[in-house]
Parts: structure tokens; sequence; C-alpha cells
């Protein structure tokens, strides 16, 4: 997943690759077809699951507090993969580029942003209790640490903001 192009820039790299996992495994038809036919007992089913994590709906049948909320998870995922992209190695990496250390900074900035996202939408849930959300928070920060990976590859190589 690593663009090779010298003028990507590892922010911009990330949050696309960041949005492109939200829009095809958050999507409807792919969060039912997992939850239909992945085996949640086992790692490979688990994971596909979990991969549906910030699933965006247009489902009638949920109250709309809960699909604008559902979306919400999904659009500030995408958005604060982006600020932390940002904000967490900035100009010290720009020297580094294409190491181990760009690799982790891309993992560890999905990692908060998802545990940021399910902190905020759960705080704003049908039933909000502080106890929700942090246990929101620990699903996020699961995904955040399963799936980051791929965002770490995404910015291997790319520079720094600007430059």
């Amino acid at each position: 997943m690593a663009l090779g192009s010298r003028y990507k820039s590892a922010p911009g790299a990330g949050t696309l690759a960041a949005l492109i996992l939200v829009l095809v495994f958050g999507s409807p038809w792919y969060f039912d077809w997992v939850f239909k036919n992945a085996d949640e007992n086992s790692a490979g089913g688990w994971f596909l699951r979990l991969l549906a994590w910030p699933h965006w709906t247009f489902n009638s049948n949920d109250s709309l507090r809960d699909v604008i909320v559902g979306d919400l998870k999904a659009i500030l995922l995408v958005l604060f993969t982006a600020i932390f992209l940002y904000m967490l190695p900035g100009n010290q990496l720009a020297r580094a580029r294409g190491t181990l250390s760009q690799f982790f900074a891309g993992w560890s900035a999905y990692i908060f942003a998802a545990a940021v996202a399910a902190l905020l939408t759960g705080l704003f849930f049908t039933n909000p209790s502080l106890l929700n959300a942090f246990k929101l928070t620990g699903v996020g920060v699961t995904y955040g640490f399963f799936v980051g990976w791929i965002i770490g590859l995404a910015t291997l190589g790319g520079r720094r903001g600007r430059s």
C-alpha cells in the first residue's frame, strides 16, 4: 500500500488509505455480508468483522440519532486520522522518510484517531454514559491497533507536510 511517488505526503497518503478503509469496509453492503458470512469464532472472521467497525449506514430501522452517530464515527475517524498524521511526527521525521519510525507514526495516528472518534461518539449514543463511552473507546483502540498497520504502510516513504 506504500505509494511509491516521491511527491506524496505521508499525511495525505494515510488519510486517503483511512478514507478507503472506511468507505469500503464500513459500507452497509460489506457490513451485511461480513455479519452473515464470517465466523466470529475464527481469527479471520473476527478480523473481517473488526474491519466493519466504523460502519456507516442509511438504515431506516435505527433511530435517527444512532444513524447520525454511527456515520459521525466514520467521518471523525478519517478526520482525526488526518489531524493526528499532521500532528504526531511533524518535522522530526522529515529526514527519516521510509523508516520504521514513519510506519509506527502512521499506525499510532490511526490508533489515536479510532480511540478519540469512539470516545466522542460514545458520549452521544441513545443511552450515553461514561462507562459505555469507555467500552466503545476500547473497541476503537482494538480496531486501530489491528487495522492501523495499513495506514502505517501507506505513510511509508512520504514527505512530512510542506518541505
